[in-house]
C-alpha cells in the first residue's frame, strides 16, 4: 500500500476537522437547548444568552453540513437537463453549473470577509459581550472552501473525470 501524498493528507485532515466541528457545534447546541428547556420548566429561570447563541449555532451548523455536502457533490442541484444529455453534454453541463457555483460562493465569501473585518474594527457585539465578528467568521470560510470545491468539481468535469451521480438519485 501506497502512503498518501502531502496533499491527499490535508485534504483528510481538513475533511476530519470539518466533521469534528459540526459534530462539536451540533452537540453543543443540544446540550444548551435541553439545558434551556430543563431551566425554564423546573426552575424558572434561563440563560438570557441561549437564543442568540443558538441562532449561531444554527447557521454554523447549517454551513458547517452545506461543508460535507460539496465534499461529495452531495449537494443540492437541479440537473433536469443533465440527465438527457450524453455523457460529454452531462460533463459540460456540470462544469458549467459547478463553475457558476464556485464564481457566487467565492463573491460571497468576499464580502463576508469585508463584512466580518468591518464588524471587527466597529466593536459590534453579536451578544453579552461576544464580538460579532467571531459569530460571522463562518460565513468567509465556509462559502470559499464550498468555492474552492465547485471549481475543482468543474475542473474534474471538465479533464473528463466521469461525473457520478450522488448517491440515492437514480
Amino acid at each position: 500500500m501506497t502512503d498518501a501524498g502531502p496533499v491527499a493528507r490535508a485534504v483528510a485532515l481538513i475533511q476530519r476537522a470539518e466533521d469534528a466541528l459540526l459534530a462539536l457545534v451540533l452537540g453543543a447546541m443540544i446540550l444548551l437547548a435541553v439545558s434551556e428547556i430543563v431551566l425554564r420548566n423546573v426552575f424558572d429561570t434561563g440563560l438570557a444568552w441561549s437564543a442568540p447563541l443558538l441562532r449561531v449555532m444554527l447557521l454554523w451548523v447549517g454551513l458547517l453540513g452545506a461543508l460535507a455536502a460539496t465534499r461529495s457533490d452531495q449537494h443540492i442541484a437541479i440537473d433536469a437537463l443533465s440527465r438527457l444529455l450524453p455523457d460529454t453534454g452531462r460533463a459540460l453541463v456540470h462544469a458549467l453549473t459547478r463553475s457558476f457555483a464556485a464564481g457566487v460562493c467565492l463573491l460571497i465569501a468576499w464580502h463576508a470577509a469585508r463584512m466580518v473585518i468591518d464588524d471587527r474594527a466597529a466593536g459590534t457585539l453579536a451578544f453579552a459581550s461576544v464580538p460579532a465578528w467571531l459569530c460571522e467568521t463562518i460565513l468567509p470560510l465556509a462559502f470559499g472552501l464550498i468555492g474552492v470545491r465547485f471549481a475543482l468539481t468543474a475542473a474534474r468535469s471538465l479533464r473528463g473525470v466521469p461525473v457520478t451521480e450522488p448517491a440515492g438519485r437514480p
